[in-house]
């Protein structure tokens, strides 16, 4: 289920959301003298099926139909110079598996199969021979599934419908773009990496190379002294520009009953204000695409009183599609940017205290949160100290629009493997604890404790990327595309 984020405010993306994506067709060559006119009613389809994935973020490749071995060659060639995140083979009719085998062999990309018949039935009392293959979408797929596995790669997804008004095989077709919008991003990723983890969190520790190798992106070793040297060439005009932005994003409230939040002082707003204007000059002198950070500084030094402030800044850069982690946690920014590049959000999480009387468990973080997925205008308060960290300041509280929700974690194995740990749930509204923090209301099946002992059972980190929707189906098949152990924890018995 795919869940479309919006904000109250309007917050453009750092970066437009964008993928390379392939369609083959493929036939029988032999029909084409036996059934004139069959070609031209294929050759429609495949456009039709095209024309169905287009849209301003996905750059669409055409290879037309592959009919034979020999053209399944000659489309080889075209479809490695093409540098596409994804290929749709549209089954268009019958087609033996010569039209696809030396495809399945040599590339390393992920492929998917549909079967989108053009008539939901024929019409029997008028059938032909020619109209059956009009409508054979389905008749290869298990020659295509058991040749795939004889070339050494798993079974493609496969796609089984209708061309047209079959809104499951629409919102599986937006899925799998997603995804490719997700891979394209990923191979493509520089992400940050500034301090240390966290009082060492061993969870959380990591091999950027092993990073690179499991998702394609590149690390970017970077210091905190980048950010300070543009910190201290900031305006008094520049500060008053982001003031009056960060403003148009967030409330600021009364304290409620927590004796270490205080109304956003002037002071707090102008610091976050300073901070987030040097963190977009910082972001864009390293052309980040992401940031993962902890760093604590000399007590009453400038460089503490800046990077105890990032708070404001990166939840509207997340916000924005820049996913940036507090306490260093790489693993969490990447998952953080998979939610972001399938439009689900992909906020900064953990779990919190249990409600045993209603039966959920808040879920959140202080830190760096996906504004977009906030419940009407998420809130700044000032505190006095972060819990847990040196520093005060402005700080973001909200909690996530009510609604269905996905959690992906990124576990990592004995053999230094990454795991992919993925449940469902449900956001409900309801009051949330007023301590400059996000939290929502998470309800998941069965109940509530059973739900966490499974999730912990499979070893994620404490740390994951929350977002909109049910779309945990759609993390897995991610996860086998790139090769990546997936866990889904059942929720329903």
């Amino acid at each position: 289920m795919t869940h479309h984020i919006a904000a109250p405010q309007e917050l453009q993306r750092i970066k437009p959301l964008f993928c390379r994506i392939g369609v083959l067709g493929v036939g029988h060559r032999t029909y084409w003298s036996q059934f004139p006119g069959l070609l031209d009613q294929l050759e429609i389809k495949l456009v039709v099926f095209e024309n169905r994935i287009q849209d301003s973020e996905t750059d669409v490749v055409n290879f037309g139909i592959s009919d034979c071995a020999e053209r399944a060659f000659e489309i080889l060639t075209r479809i490695r110079q093409a540098n596409i995140d994804l290929l749709f083979i549209d089954m268009l009719t019958y087609a033996t598996s010569s039209s696809v085998a030396c495809i399945f062999q040599s590339l390393q990309i992920p492929i998917v199969l549909v079967a989108l018949q053009p008539d939901a039935a024929m019409d029997y009392a008028k059938a032909t021979t020619q109209m059956q293959l009009y409508n054979d979408d389905i008749c290869a797929l298990p020659e295509f599934a058991l040749v795939a596995i004889r070339m050494g790669r798993p079974v493609p997804p496969m796609i089984i419908g209708t061309l047209e008004n079959d809104p499951v095989a629409e919102q599986e077709i937006r899925d799998f773009v997603d995804i490719a919008k997700a891979l394209h991003s990923l191979k493509q990723a520089r992400i940050g990496q500034m301090g240390h983890v966290l009082e060492a969190m061993l969870d959380m520790h990591t091999d950027s190379t092993m990073l690179t190798a499991s998702f394609g992106c590149h690390i970017v070793q970077t210091e905190v002294d980048d950010i300070l040297v543009h910190y201290r060439g900031i305006s008094a005009k520049e500060v008053k520009t982001a003031t009056e932005e960060i403003l148009s994003f967030f409330d600021t409230p009364d304290p409620k009953s927590d004796p270490i939040t205080e109304k956003l002082s002037p002071q707090d707003l102008e610091e976050a204000a300073r901070v987030y204007v040097a963190l977009r000059k910082f972001i864009g002198e390293k052309k980040l695409d992401g940031l993962a950070y902890y760093y604590e500084a000399e007590e009453g030094s400038t460089m503490r009183k800046m990077i105890s402030n990032l708070i404001v800044g990166n939840s509207i850069l997340t916000g924005q599609g820049f996913p940036m982690c507090g306490e260093m946690d790489l693993k969490t920014c990447i998952a953080m940017l998979i939610m972001d590049r399938m439009s689900m959000g992909g906020s900064f999480a953990e779990f919190h205290p249990v409600d045993f009387l209603e039966g959920f468990v808040l879920v959140g973080h202080d830190g760096p949160h996906h504004i977009k997925i906030a419940q009407g205008k998420p809130v700044l308060r000032s505190l006095k100290k972060y819990h847990g960290k040196p520093g005060s300041g402005a700080s973001v509280e909200f909690q996530l629009k009510a609604g269905p929700i996905t959690m992906l974690s990124i576990g990592q194995k004995a053999n230094g493997a990454y795991k992919f740990v993925v449940a469902e749930g449900e956001s409900k509204a309801g009051l949330i604890p007023a301590t400059g923090n996000t939290n929502t209301r998470g309800f998941f099946k069965p109940d509530v404790r059973t739900f966490l002992q499974r999730w912990f059972a499979e070893g994620p980190t404490h740390h994951f990327a929350l977002g909109l929707g049910h779309r945990a189906h759609v993390i897995k098949n991610l996860g086998d595309f790139i090769g990546i152990e997936t866990a889904v924890i059942d929720t329903f018995s």
